[in-house]
């Protein structure tokens, strides 16, 4: 394939929105889910994945982010493809304050030592009042 082809091919399948988020934010991950029933429909289903960013890597149509959350207990990571038909929206909850930009010593710490301190986000002023 030529070079123009893959260009196209990335331009296509990006996703429009801008993801204004960074490791240490609180994010929910709104995933498309596809149920199989017992008479062999197919059911689609939306379930949120609410945790923290670990790391976001890679640009363009090839980057991911990596949430982790603790479900019972134990600790849940999922890696998601940020253009993927498959994610429905990514929506921030809080903006988290960490010095580094990969947070993987968030894997050895429970309890209150696991929490991460809010980043006083500036908002822009609204232009349209």
């Amino acid at each position: 394939m030529s070079k123009l082809n893959i260009e196209a091919i990335h331009q296509e399948n990006k996703k429009k929105d801008a993801f204004d988020f960074r490791a240490g934010d609180t994010v929910t991950v709104n995933v498309k889910i596809m149920e199989k029933t017992a008479d062999g429909k197919v059911k689609s289903r939306i379930q949120p994945f609410k945790g923290v960013v670990i790391q976001r890597k890679g640009t363009g149509v090839s980057s991911s982010l990596t949430v982790r959350k603790i479900s019972n207990g134990i600790g849940v990571e999922r890696i998601f493809q940020m253009h993927s038909p498959l994610i429905d929206s990514i929506a921030t909850d809080t903006h988290g304050s960490v010095r580094k930009s990969r947070i993987y010593y968030m894997r050895g710490l429970r309890g209150k030592a696991a929490r991460i301190a809010e980043r006083k986000v500036h908002q822009t002023p609204d232009s349209s009042n």
